[in-house]
This record gives C-alpha cells, structure tokens and sequence, in this order.
C-alpha cells in the first residue's frame, strides 16, 4: 500500500474510488467501509485509496482535552493496508484544511488530486468547515464534479448500538478488553521500549518488563491481565505468555502508573531498550492493596495460573530470584 502525506505526493493523473475517515482503532465498522471500497475499486478497475487525518481532528480542536488513540497512526496505516487499499494518504488535520468549505474540500482533495470517480462512506459521515457537508451534500456535490456516492450502514451490536471507535474507547477505560476485542475485530494491543524499573518483581520471583508506550495511545483499566508479550525476531515474531498488570502499585505506595509484563516461567529475558507489543485478551482482576506482602505473593501465584489457563499456555510457577539473569 502506498502512504502519501502531501498533495504533491499524488500521481496527477490519479483515477479512484475514494473512502474517508479518521479510522482510530480500524475497528469493524470501518473495516465494512473499507472492503466496501476496495470492493468497488476492483469492479470499476479503479485504485482503492483511503483519505485519513492526522492528528485526531478532536484532538486539534480541543487541545486542552486530547482524544486518547486506539492504536498509533503506525499501526493504523498497517490495520488498513491488510483490507487491500492501493493507497492511503494521511492529511495533515491543521487550520488551512479544517478551513476549507464542503465544497472546497471535496474539490481539491478528492476530485483534483485523489481523482474520484465513487466514494465511499458510513452513515455518519460529516465533512468541511464546522461539519457543514454530509451525505446530501457530498451527493450533490458528485452530480456537478463527477462521481458517484455509495454509502455503507452502519454496523450495531444486538441492543442497536452503532460500533464506533468512542465505544472501544469507553469498553478499554473500563478495562473490558474482551468486549472491545468485539467492535475491534482484534484484541488491543500497545507498543512501547522497556524500561528499568524499581525491580521489585524479580526480587520476589516475578521479573517483569516495564513496557513505556506511546503517550497518545489509550492504556486499558488498571488491573491485570493475560495476554501475550510480542518480541520481533529474525524468523518473524514471537508470542510469549504474560500476565499484564497495569496500575501504580498501591502494595508499595506507588506514585506513577506503571505496565508490567511478566512472561509465565522465564527468567533469561532481558528486553531492556528493546521494543515489544503487549496483546491484551482478558482482565483477570482489579488492582488491590493487600494486608501483606505474603497474601499479595499468592494472588500473584493465582495470577499467573489464571493467565496460562486463559491462554492456553503451560502451566507456570513463580521462578527463583537467584535464577533471573536478565539485566545482569
């Protein structure tokens, strides 16, 4: 797939089939808009192009409350490639494009340059300055330049409730990474560097990585989770069990909100400066503050057993202090 981030990067002679939207999360909803296009695209002999913005465009216009990303644009650009786009051209969100007129918009960025012959969008779909176009705008809009509009319904849960990226958002803050896994259409996944920490965890048999993520990228609920620690390797990528735990270690009187990967039963691991992928596939517990270090050490025990089952792993034990090498 091909990523341009300016108009110039544009082949003028350009001929598409057109599908627009922020996509955070590429969750399933967008993946039907998606699919539609490139569906549309190969019947008309067409390239598929998608026409993304970046930052998030509430992001731009509320700076004080920035909107927490699903995944990072990285990420997203990889999401949308997998739906067999020819093209997507990430845009700049900034003041002359936020400026632009329905009309303007649609005129240079999807006729001029992205050369749209249909264009493909969901129900909900809102466009130029102040939100003033929608789809009988952009339908009218393509009877006096030239193309065609096809849009796709939405997609709702059993209750009616309409799939959106605001939707996994508020399932994550609530730590219910099962659920958005469903609107998602993949479990949440972050990526970040590991980090030295306090250390802690290797000291009472449960060495773990402190992974720093991405400031922008929605972190799920405080807690602890099984999942999987993902390493890229020279055959590919790995997937290594873990038991996630997310929070700012009350057990310890923990200031700063920290996530912890404790992969089930090594003890060679050293990941420091290395850059890893946490999976998140179900939340096990809340975190707590326990009477002793000795009942915290049990649940940690239960915690690891619980993760192995969840994932279908080998059973794991805390291992020996004396035994982890890594960092040394």
């Amino acid at each position: 797939m091909k990523i341009w981030t300016s108009l110039d990067q544009v082949p003028g002679d350009q001929r598409s089939v057109v599908t627009i939207g922020n996509f955070d999360g590429v969750h399933r909803g967008h993946t039907r808009v998606l699919d539609a296009c490139v569906q549309q695209a190969h019947k008309l002999g067409l390239d598929a192009v998608a026409l993304t913005f970046d930052p998030h465009p509430r992001t731009v216009h509320n700076p004080d409350s920035p909107v927490p990303q699903l995944m990072t644009l990285t990420d997203r650009l990889e999401a949308m490639a997998v739906t067999g786009l020819d093209a997507t051209f990430v845009a700049h969100y900034d003041r002359e494009l936020y400026s632009l007129s329905a009309d303007e918009f649609v005129t240079l960025y999807l006729v001029e340059r992205l050369g749209a012959k249909e264009v493909v969008v969901g129900e909900d779909f809102r466009f130029g300055h102040g939100n003033s176009g929608n789809i009988s705008t952009l339908r009218e809009l393509g009877t006096q330049l030239g193309f065609n509009v096809l849009v796709v319904a939405d997609i709702e849960d059993t209750r009616g409730r309409r799939w959106s990226s605001s939707w996994a958002r508020e399932l994550l803050a609530a730590g219910k990474v099962e659920e958005a896994a469903t609107v998602l259409g993949r479990a949440t996944r972050i990526t970040g560097v590991v980090v030295h920490g306090h250390k802690r965890g290797r000291k009472l048999g449960f060495p773990t990585a402190n992974v720093q993520p991405n400031k922008k990228v929605l972190i799920p609920a405080d807690g602890v989770y099984a999942g999987w620690l993902v390493r890229d390797i020279q055959a590919g990528q790995e997937f290594l069990p873990a038991a996630i735990s997310i929070g700012v270690n009350p057990q310890f009187e923990g200031d700063k909100r920290t996530i912890e990967a404790h992969v089930l039963g090594r003890t060679d691991l050293d990941l420091y400066g290395e850059e890893v992928s946490l999976v998140f596939v179900r939340r096990l517990r809340p975190t707590l503050k326990f009477d002793s270090v000795d009942e915290l050490l049990a649940q940690m025990d239960r915690d690891i057993l619980a993760t192995a089952a969840t994932l279908g792993a080998r059973r794991a034990h805390r291992v020996d202090p004396l035994e982890v090498t890594a960092g040394q």
